[in-house]
C-alpha cells in the first residue's frame, strides 16, 4: 500500500518538475529570441519601447474618461453600493467606473480605482506594443 502511495507521489513530483523545467526552457528561449532581435534591430527596438510607453501613458491619462464612458454606457453593471453605475454622474460615475474595471472597491476585495487605472494603462501599453511590434517586424 505504501509503495503505491510513494509511487503516486513520486510521479506527481516528477511530473511537476518536468512541467517547471519545460516552462523555464520556453521562457529562456523567448528571452534569447528577444535579445537577438534587440541586438539585430536596435532602432526598431527603441521605437517599439517608445510607442509602448506613449500608448500606456496616454491610456493612463485618459483612464478616467475611458472608464466614465464605459460606465455611462452601462457596460460595467453596479457599483459596490449596489447603485447602477450608468445612473451616476460626474466624479461618482468616474470613481465607480474605475473601481469596477479594477475588480471592485477596495472594501469589497477588488483593486479599486487605482486597479482600474492600471488595467486601462496596461491595456493601452499592450496594444501599443502589439501594433508597434507588428509594424516593426514588417519594415
Amino acid at each position: 500500500m505504501f509503495g503505491t502511495i510513494f509511487d503516486f507521489v513520486g510521479d506527481c513530483v516528477g511530473g511537476t518538475i518536468d512541467i517547471v523545467c519545460d516552462s523555464v526552457d520556453f521562457f529562456a528561449d523567448c528571452a534569447i529570441d528577444t535579445l537577438d532581435f534587440v541586438v539585430e534591430n536596435p532602432v526598431k527596438s527603441v521605437a517599439i519601447v517608445g510607442v509602448t510607453v506613449a500608448t500606456g501613458g496616454g491610456a493612463l491619462l485618459a483612464a478616467p474618461a475611458l472608464a466614465a464612458s464605459a460606465g455611462g454606457l452601462g457596460l460595467l453593471g453596479a457599483a459596490s453600493t449596489g447603485t447602477v453605475i450608468s445612473s451616476l454622474t460626474g466624479a461618482a460615475l468616474t470613481n465607480a467606473s474605475l473601481a469596477a474595471i479594477g475588480g471592485g472597491a477596495l472594501s469589497a476585495g477588488g483593486a479599486g480605482m487605482a486597479g482600474g487605472a492600471t488595467v486601462i494603462a496596461a491595456t493601452g501599453a499592450a496594444a501599443g506594443a502589439g501594433v508597434s511590434s507588428a509594424v516593426a517586424t514588417h519594415m
